[in-house]
């Protein structure tokens, strides 16, 4: 029998604590407890060497069911295409007019986030409708 294991999943990104806070609302995360002895992550982030300060943030699911999300600051900007992504399910089970009211209302609620809409992808013989977004760092998402 196969160990299930966890994941985390990492974001190269400019603003580590910005872009957390964005994925916190999407997905109804939260900002873990700082370490202990620290009142708060901004103690925390002074405490390191000021080269690390800023450079990493994260956010639970406080269910504990989803994966953890981890945000690391790197030099580079976004420059093309993600090779992961992650698909946002506010459709499930949903066809035709009902699930793009789905989409377009979750669209609605991350726009004033700082969302990007992208292109609505129409259902096919093969796939549902999903809709096509970009976070506040430009990291492309999908509605599904």
């Amino acid at each position: 029998m196969a160990l299930i294991k966890q994941i985390q999943v990492t974001f190269d990104c400019a603003e580590p604590e910005r872009v957390a806070r964005f994925w916190c609302e999407v997905l109804g995360y939260v900002v873990p407890p700082p370490p202990e002895g620290f009142a708060s992550w901004g103690d925390f982030d002074r405490a390191l060497p000021p080269e690390r300060q800023g450079s990493a943030f994260a956010c639970v699911d406080p269910s504990g069911v989803g994966p953890r999300l981890f945000f690391q600051r790197v030099p580079e900007g976004k420059v093309v295409k993600n090779r992961v992504h992650l698909d946002v399910r506010v459709g499930t089970g949903l066809v035709g007019e009902e699930r793009l009211a789905a989409l377009e209302a979750e669209c609605a609620r991350l726009l004033p986030l700082g969302a990007v809409r992208g292109q609505l992808l129409h259902a096919d013989n093969y796939d549902e409708s999903c809709l096509l977004m970009h976070d506040v760092e430009g990291n492309e998402f999908c509605l599904d």
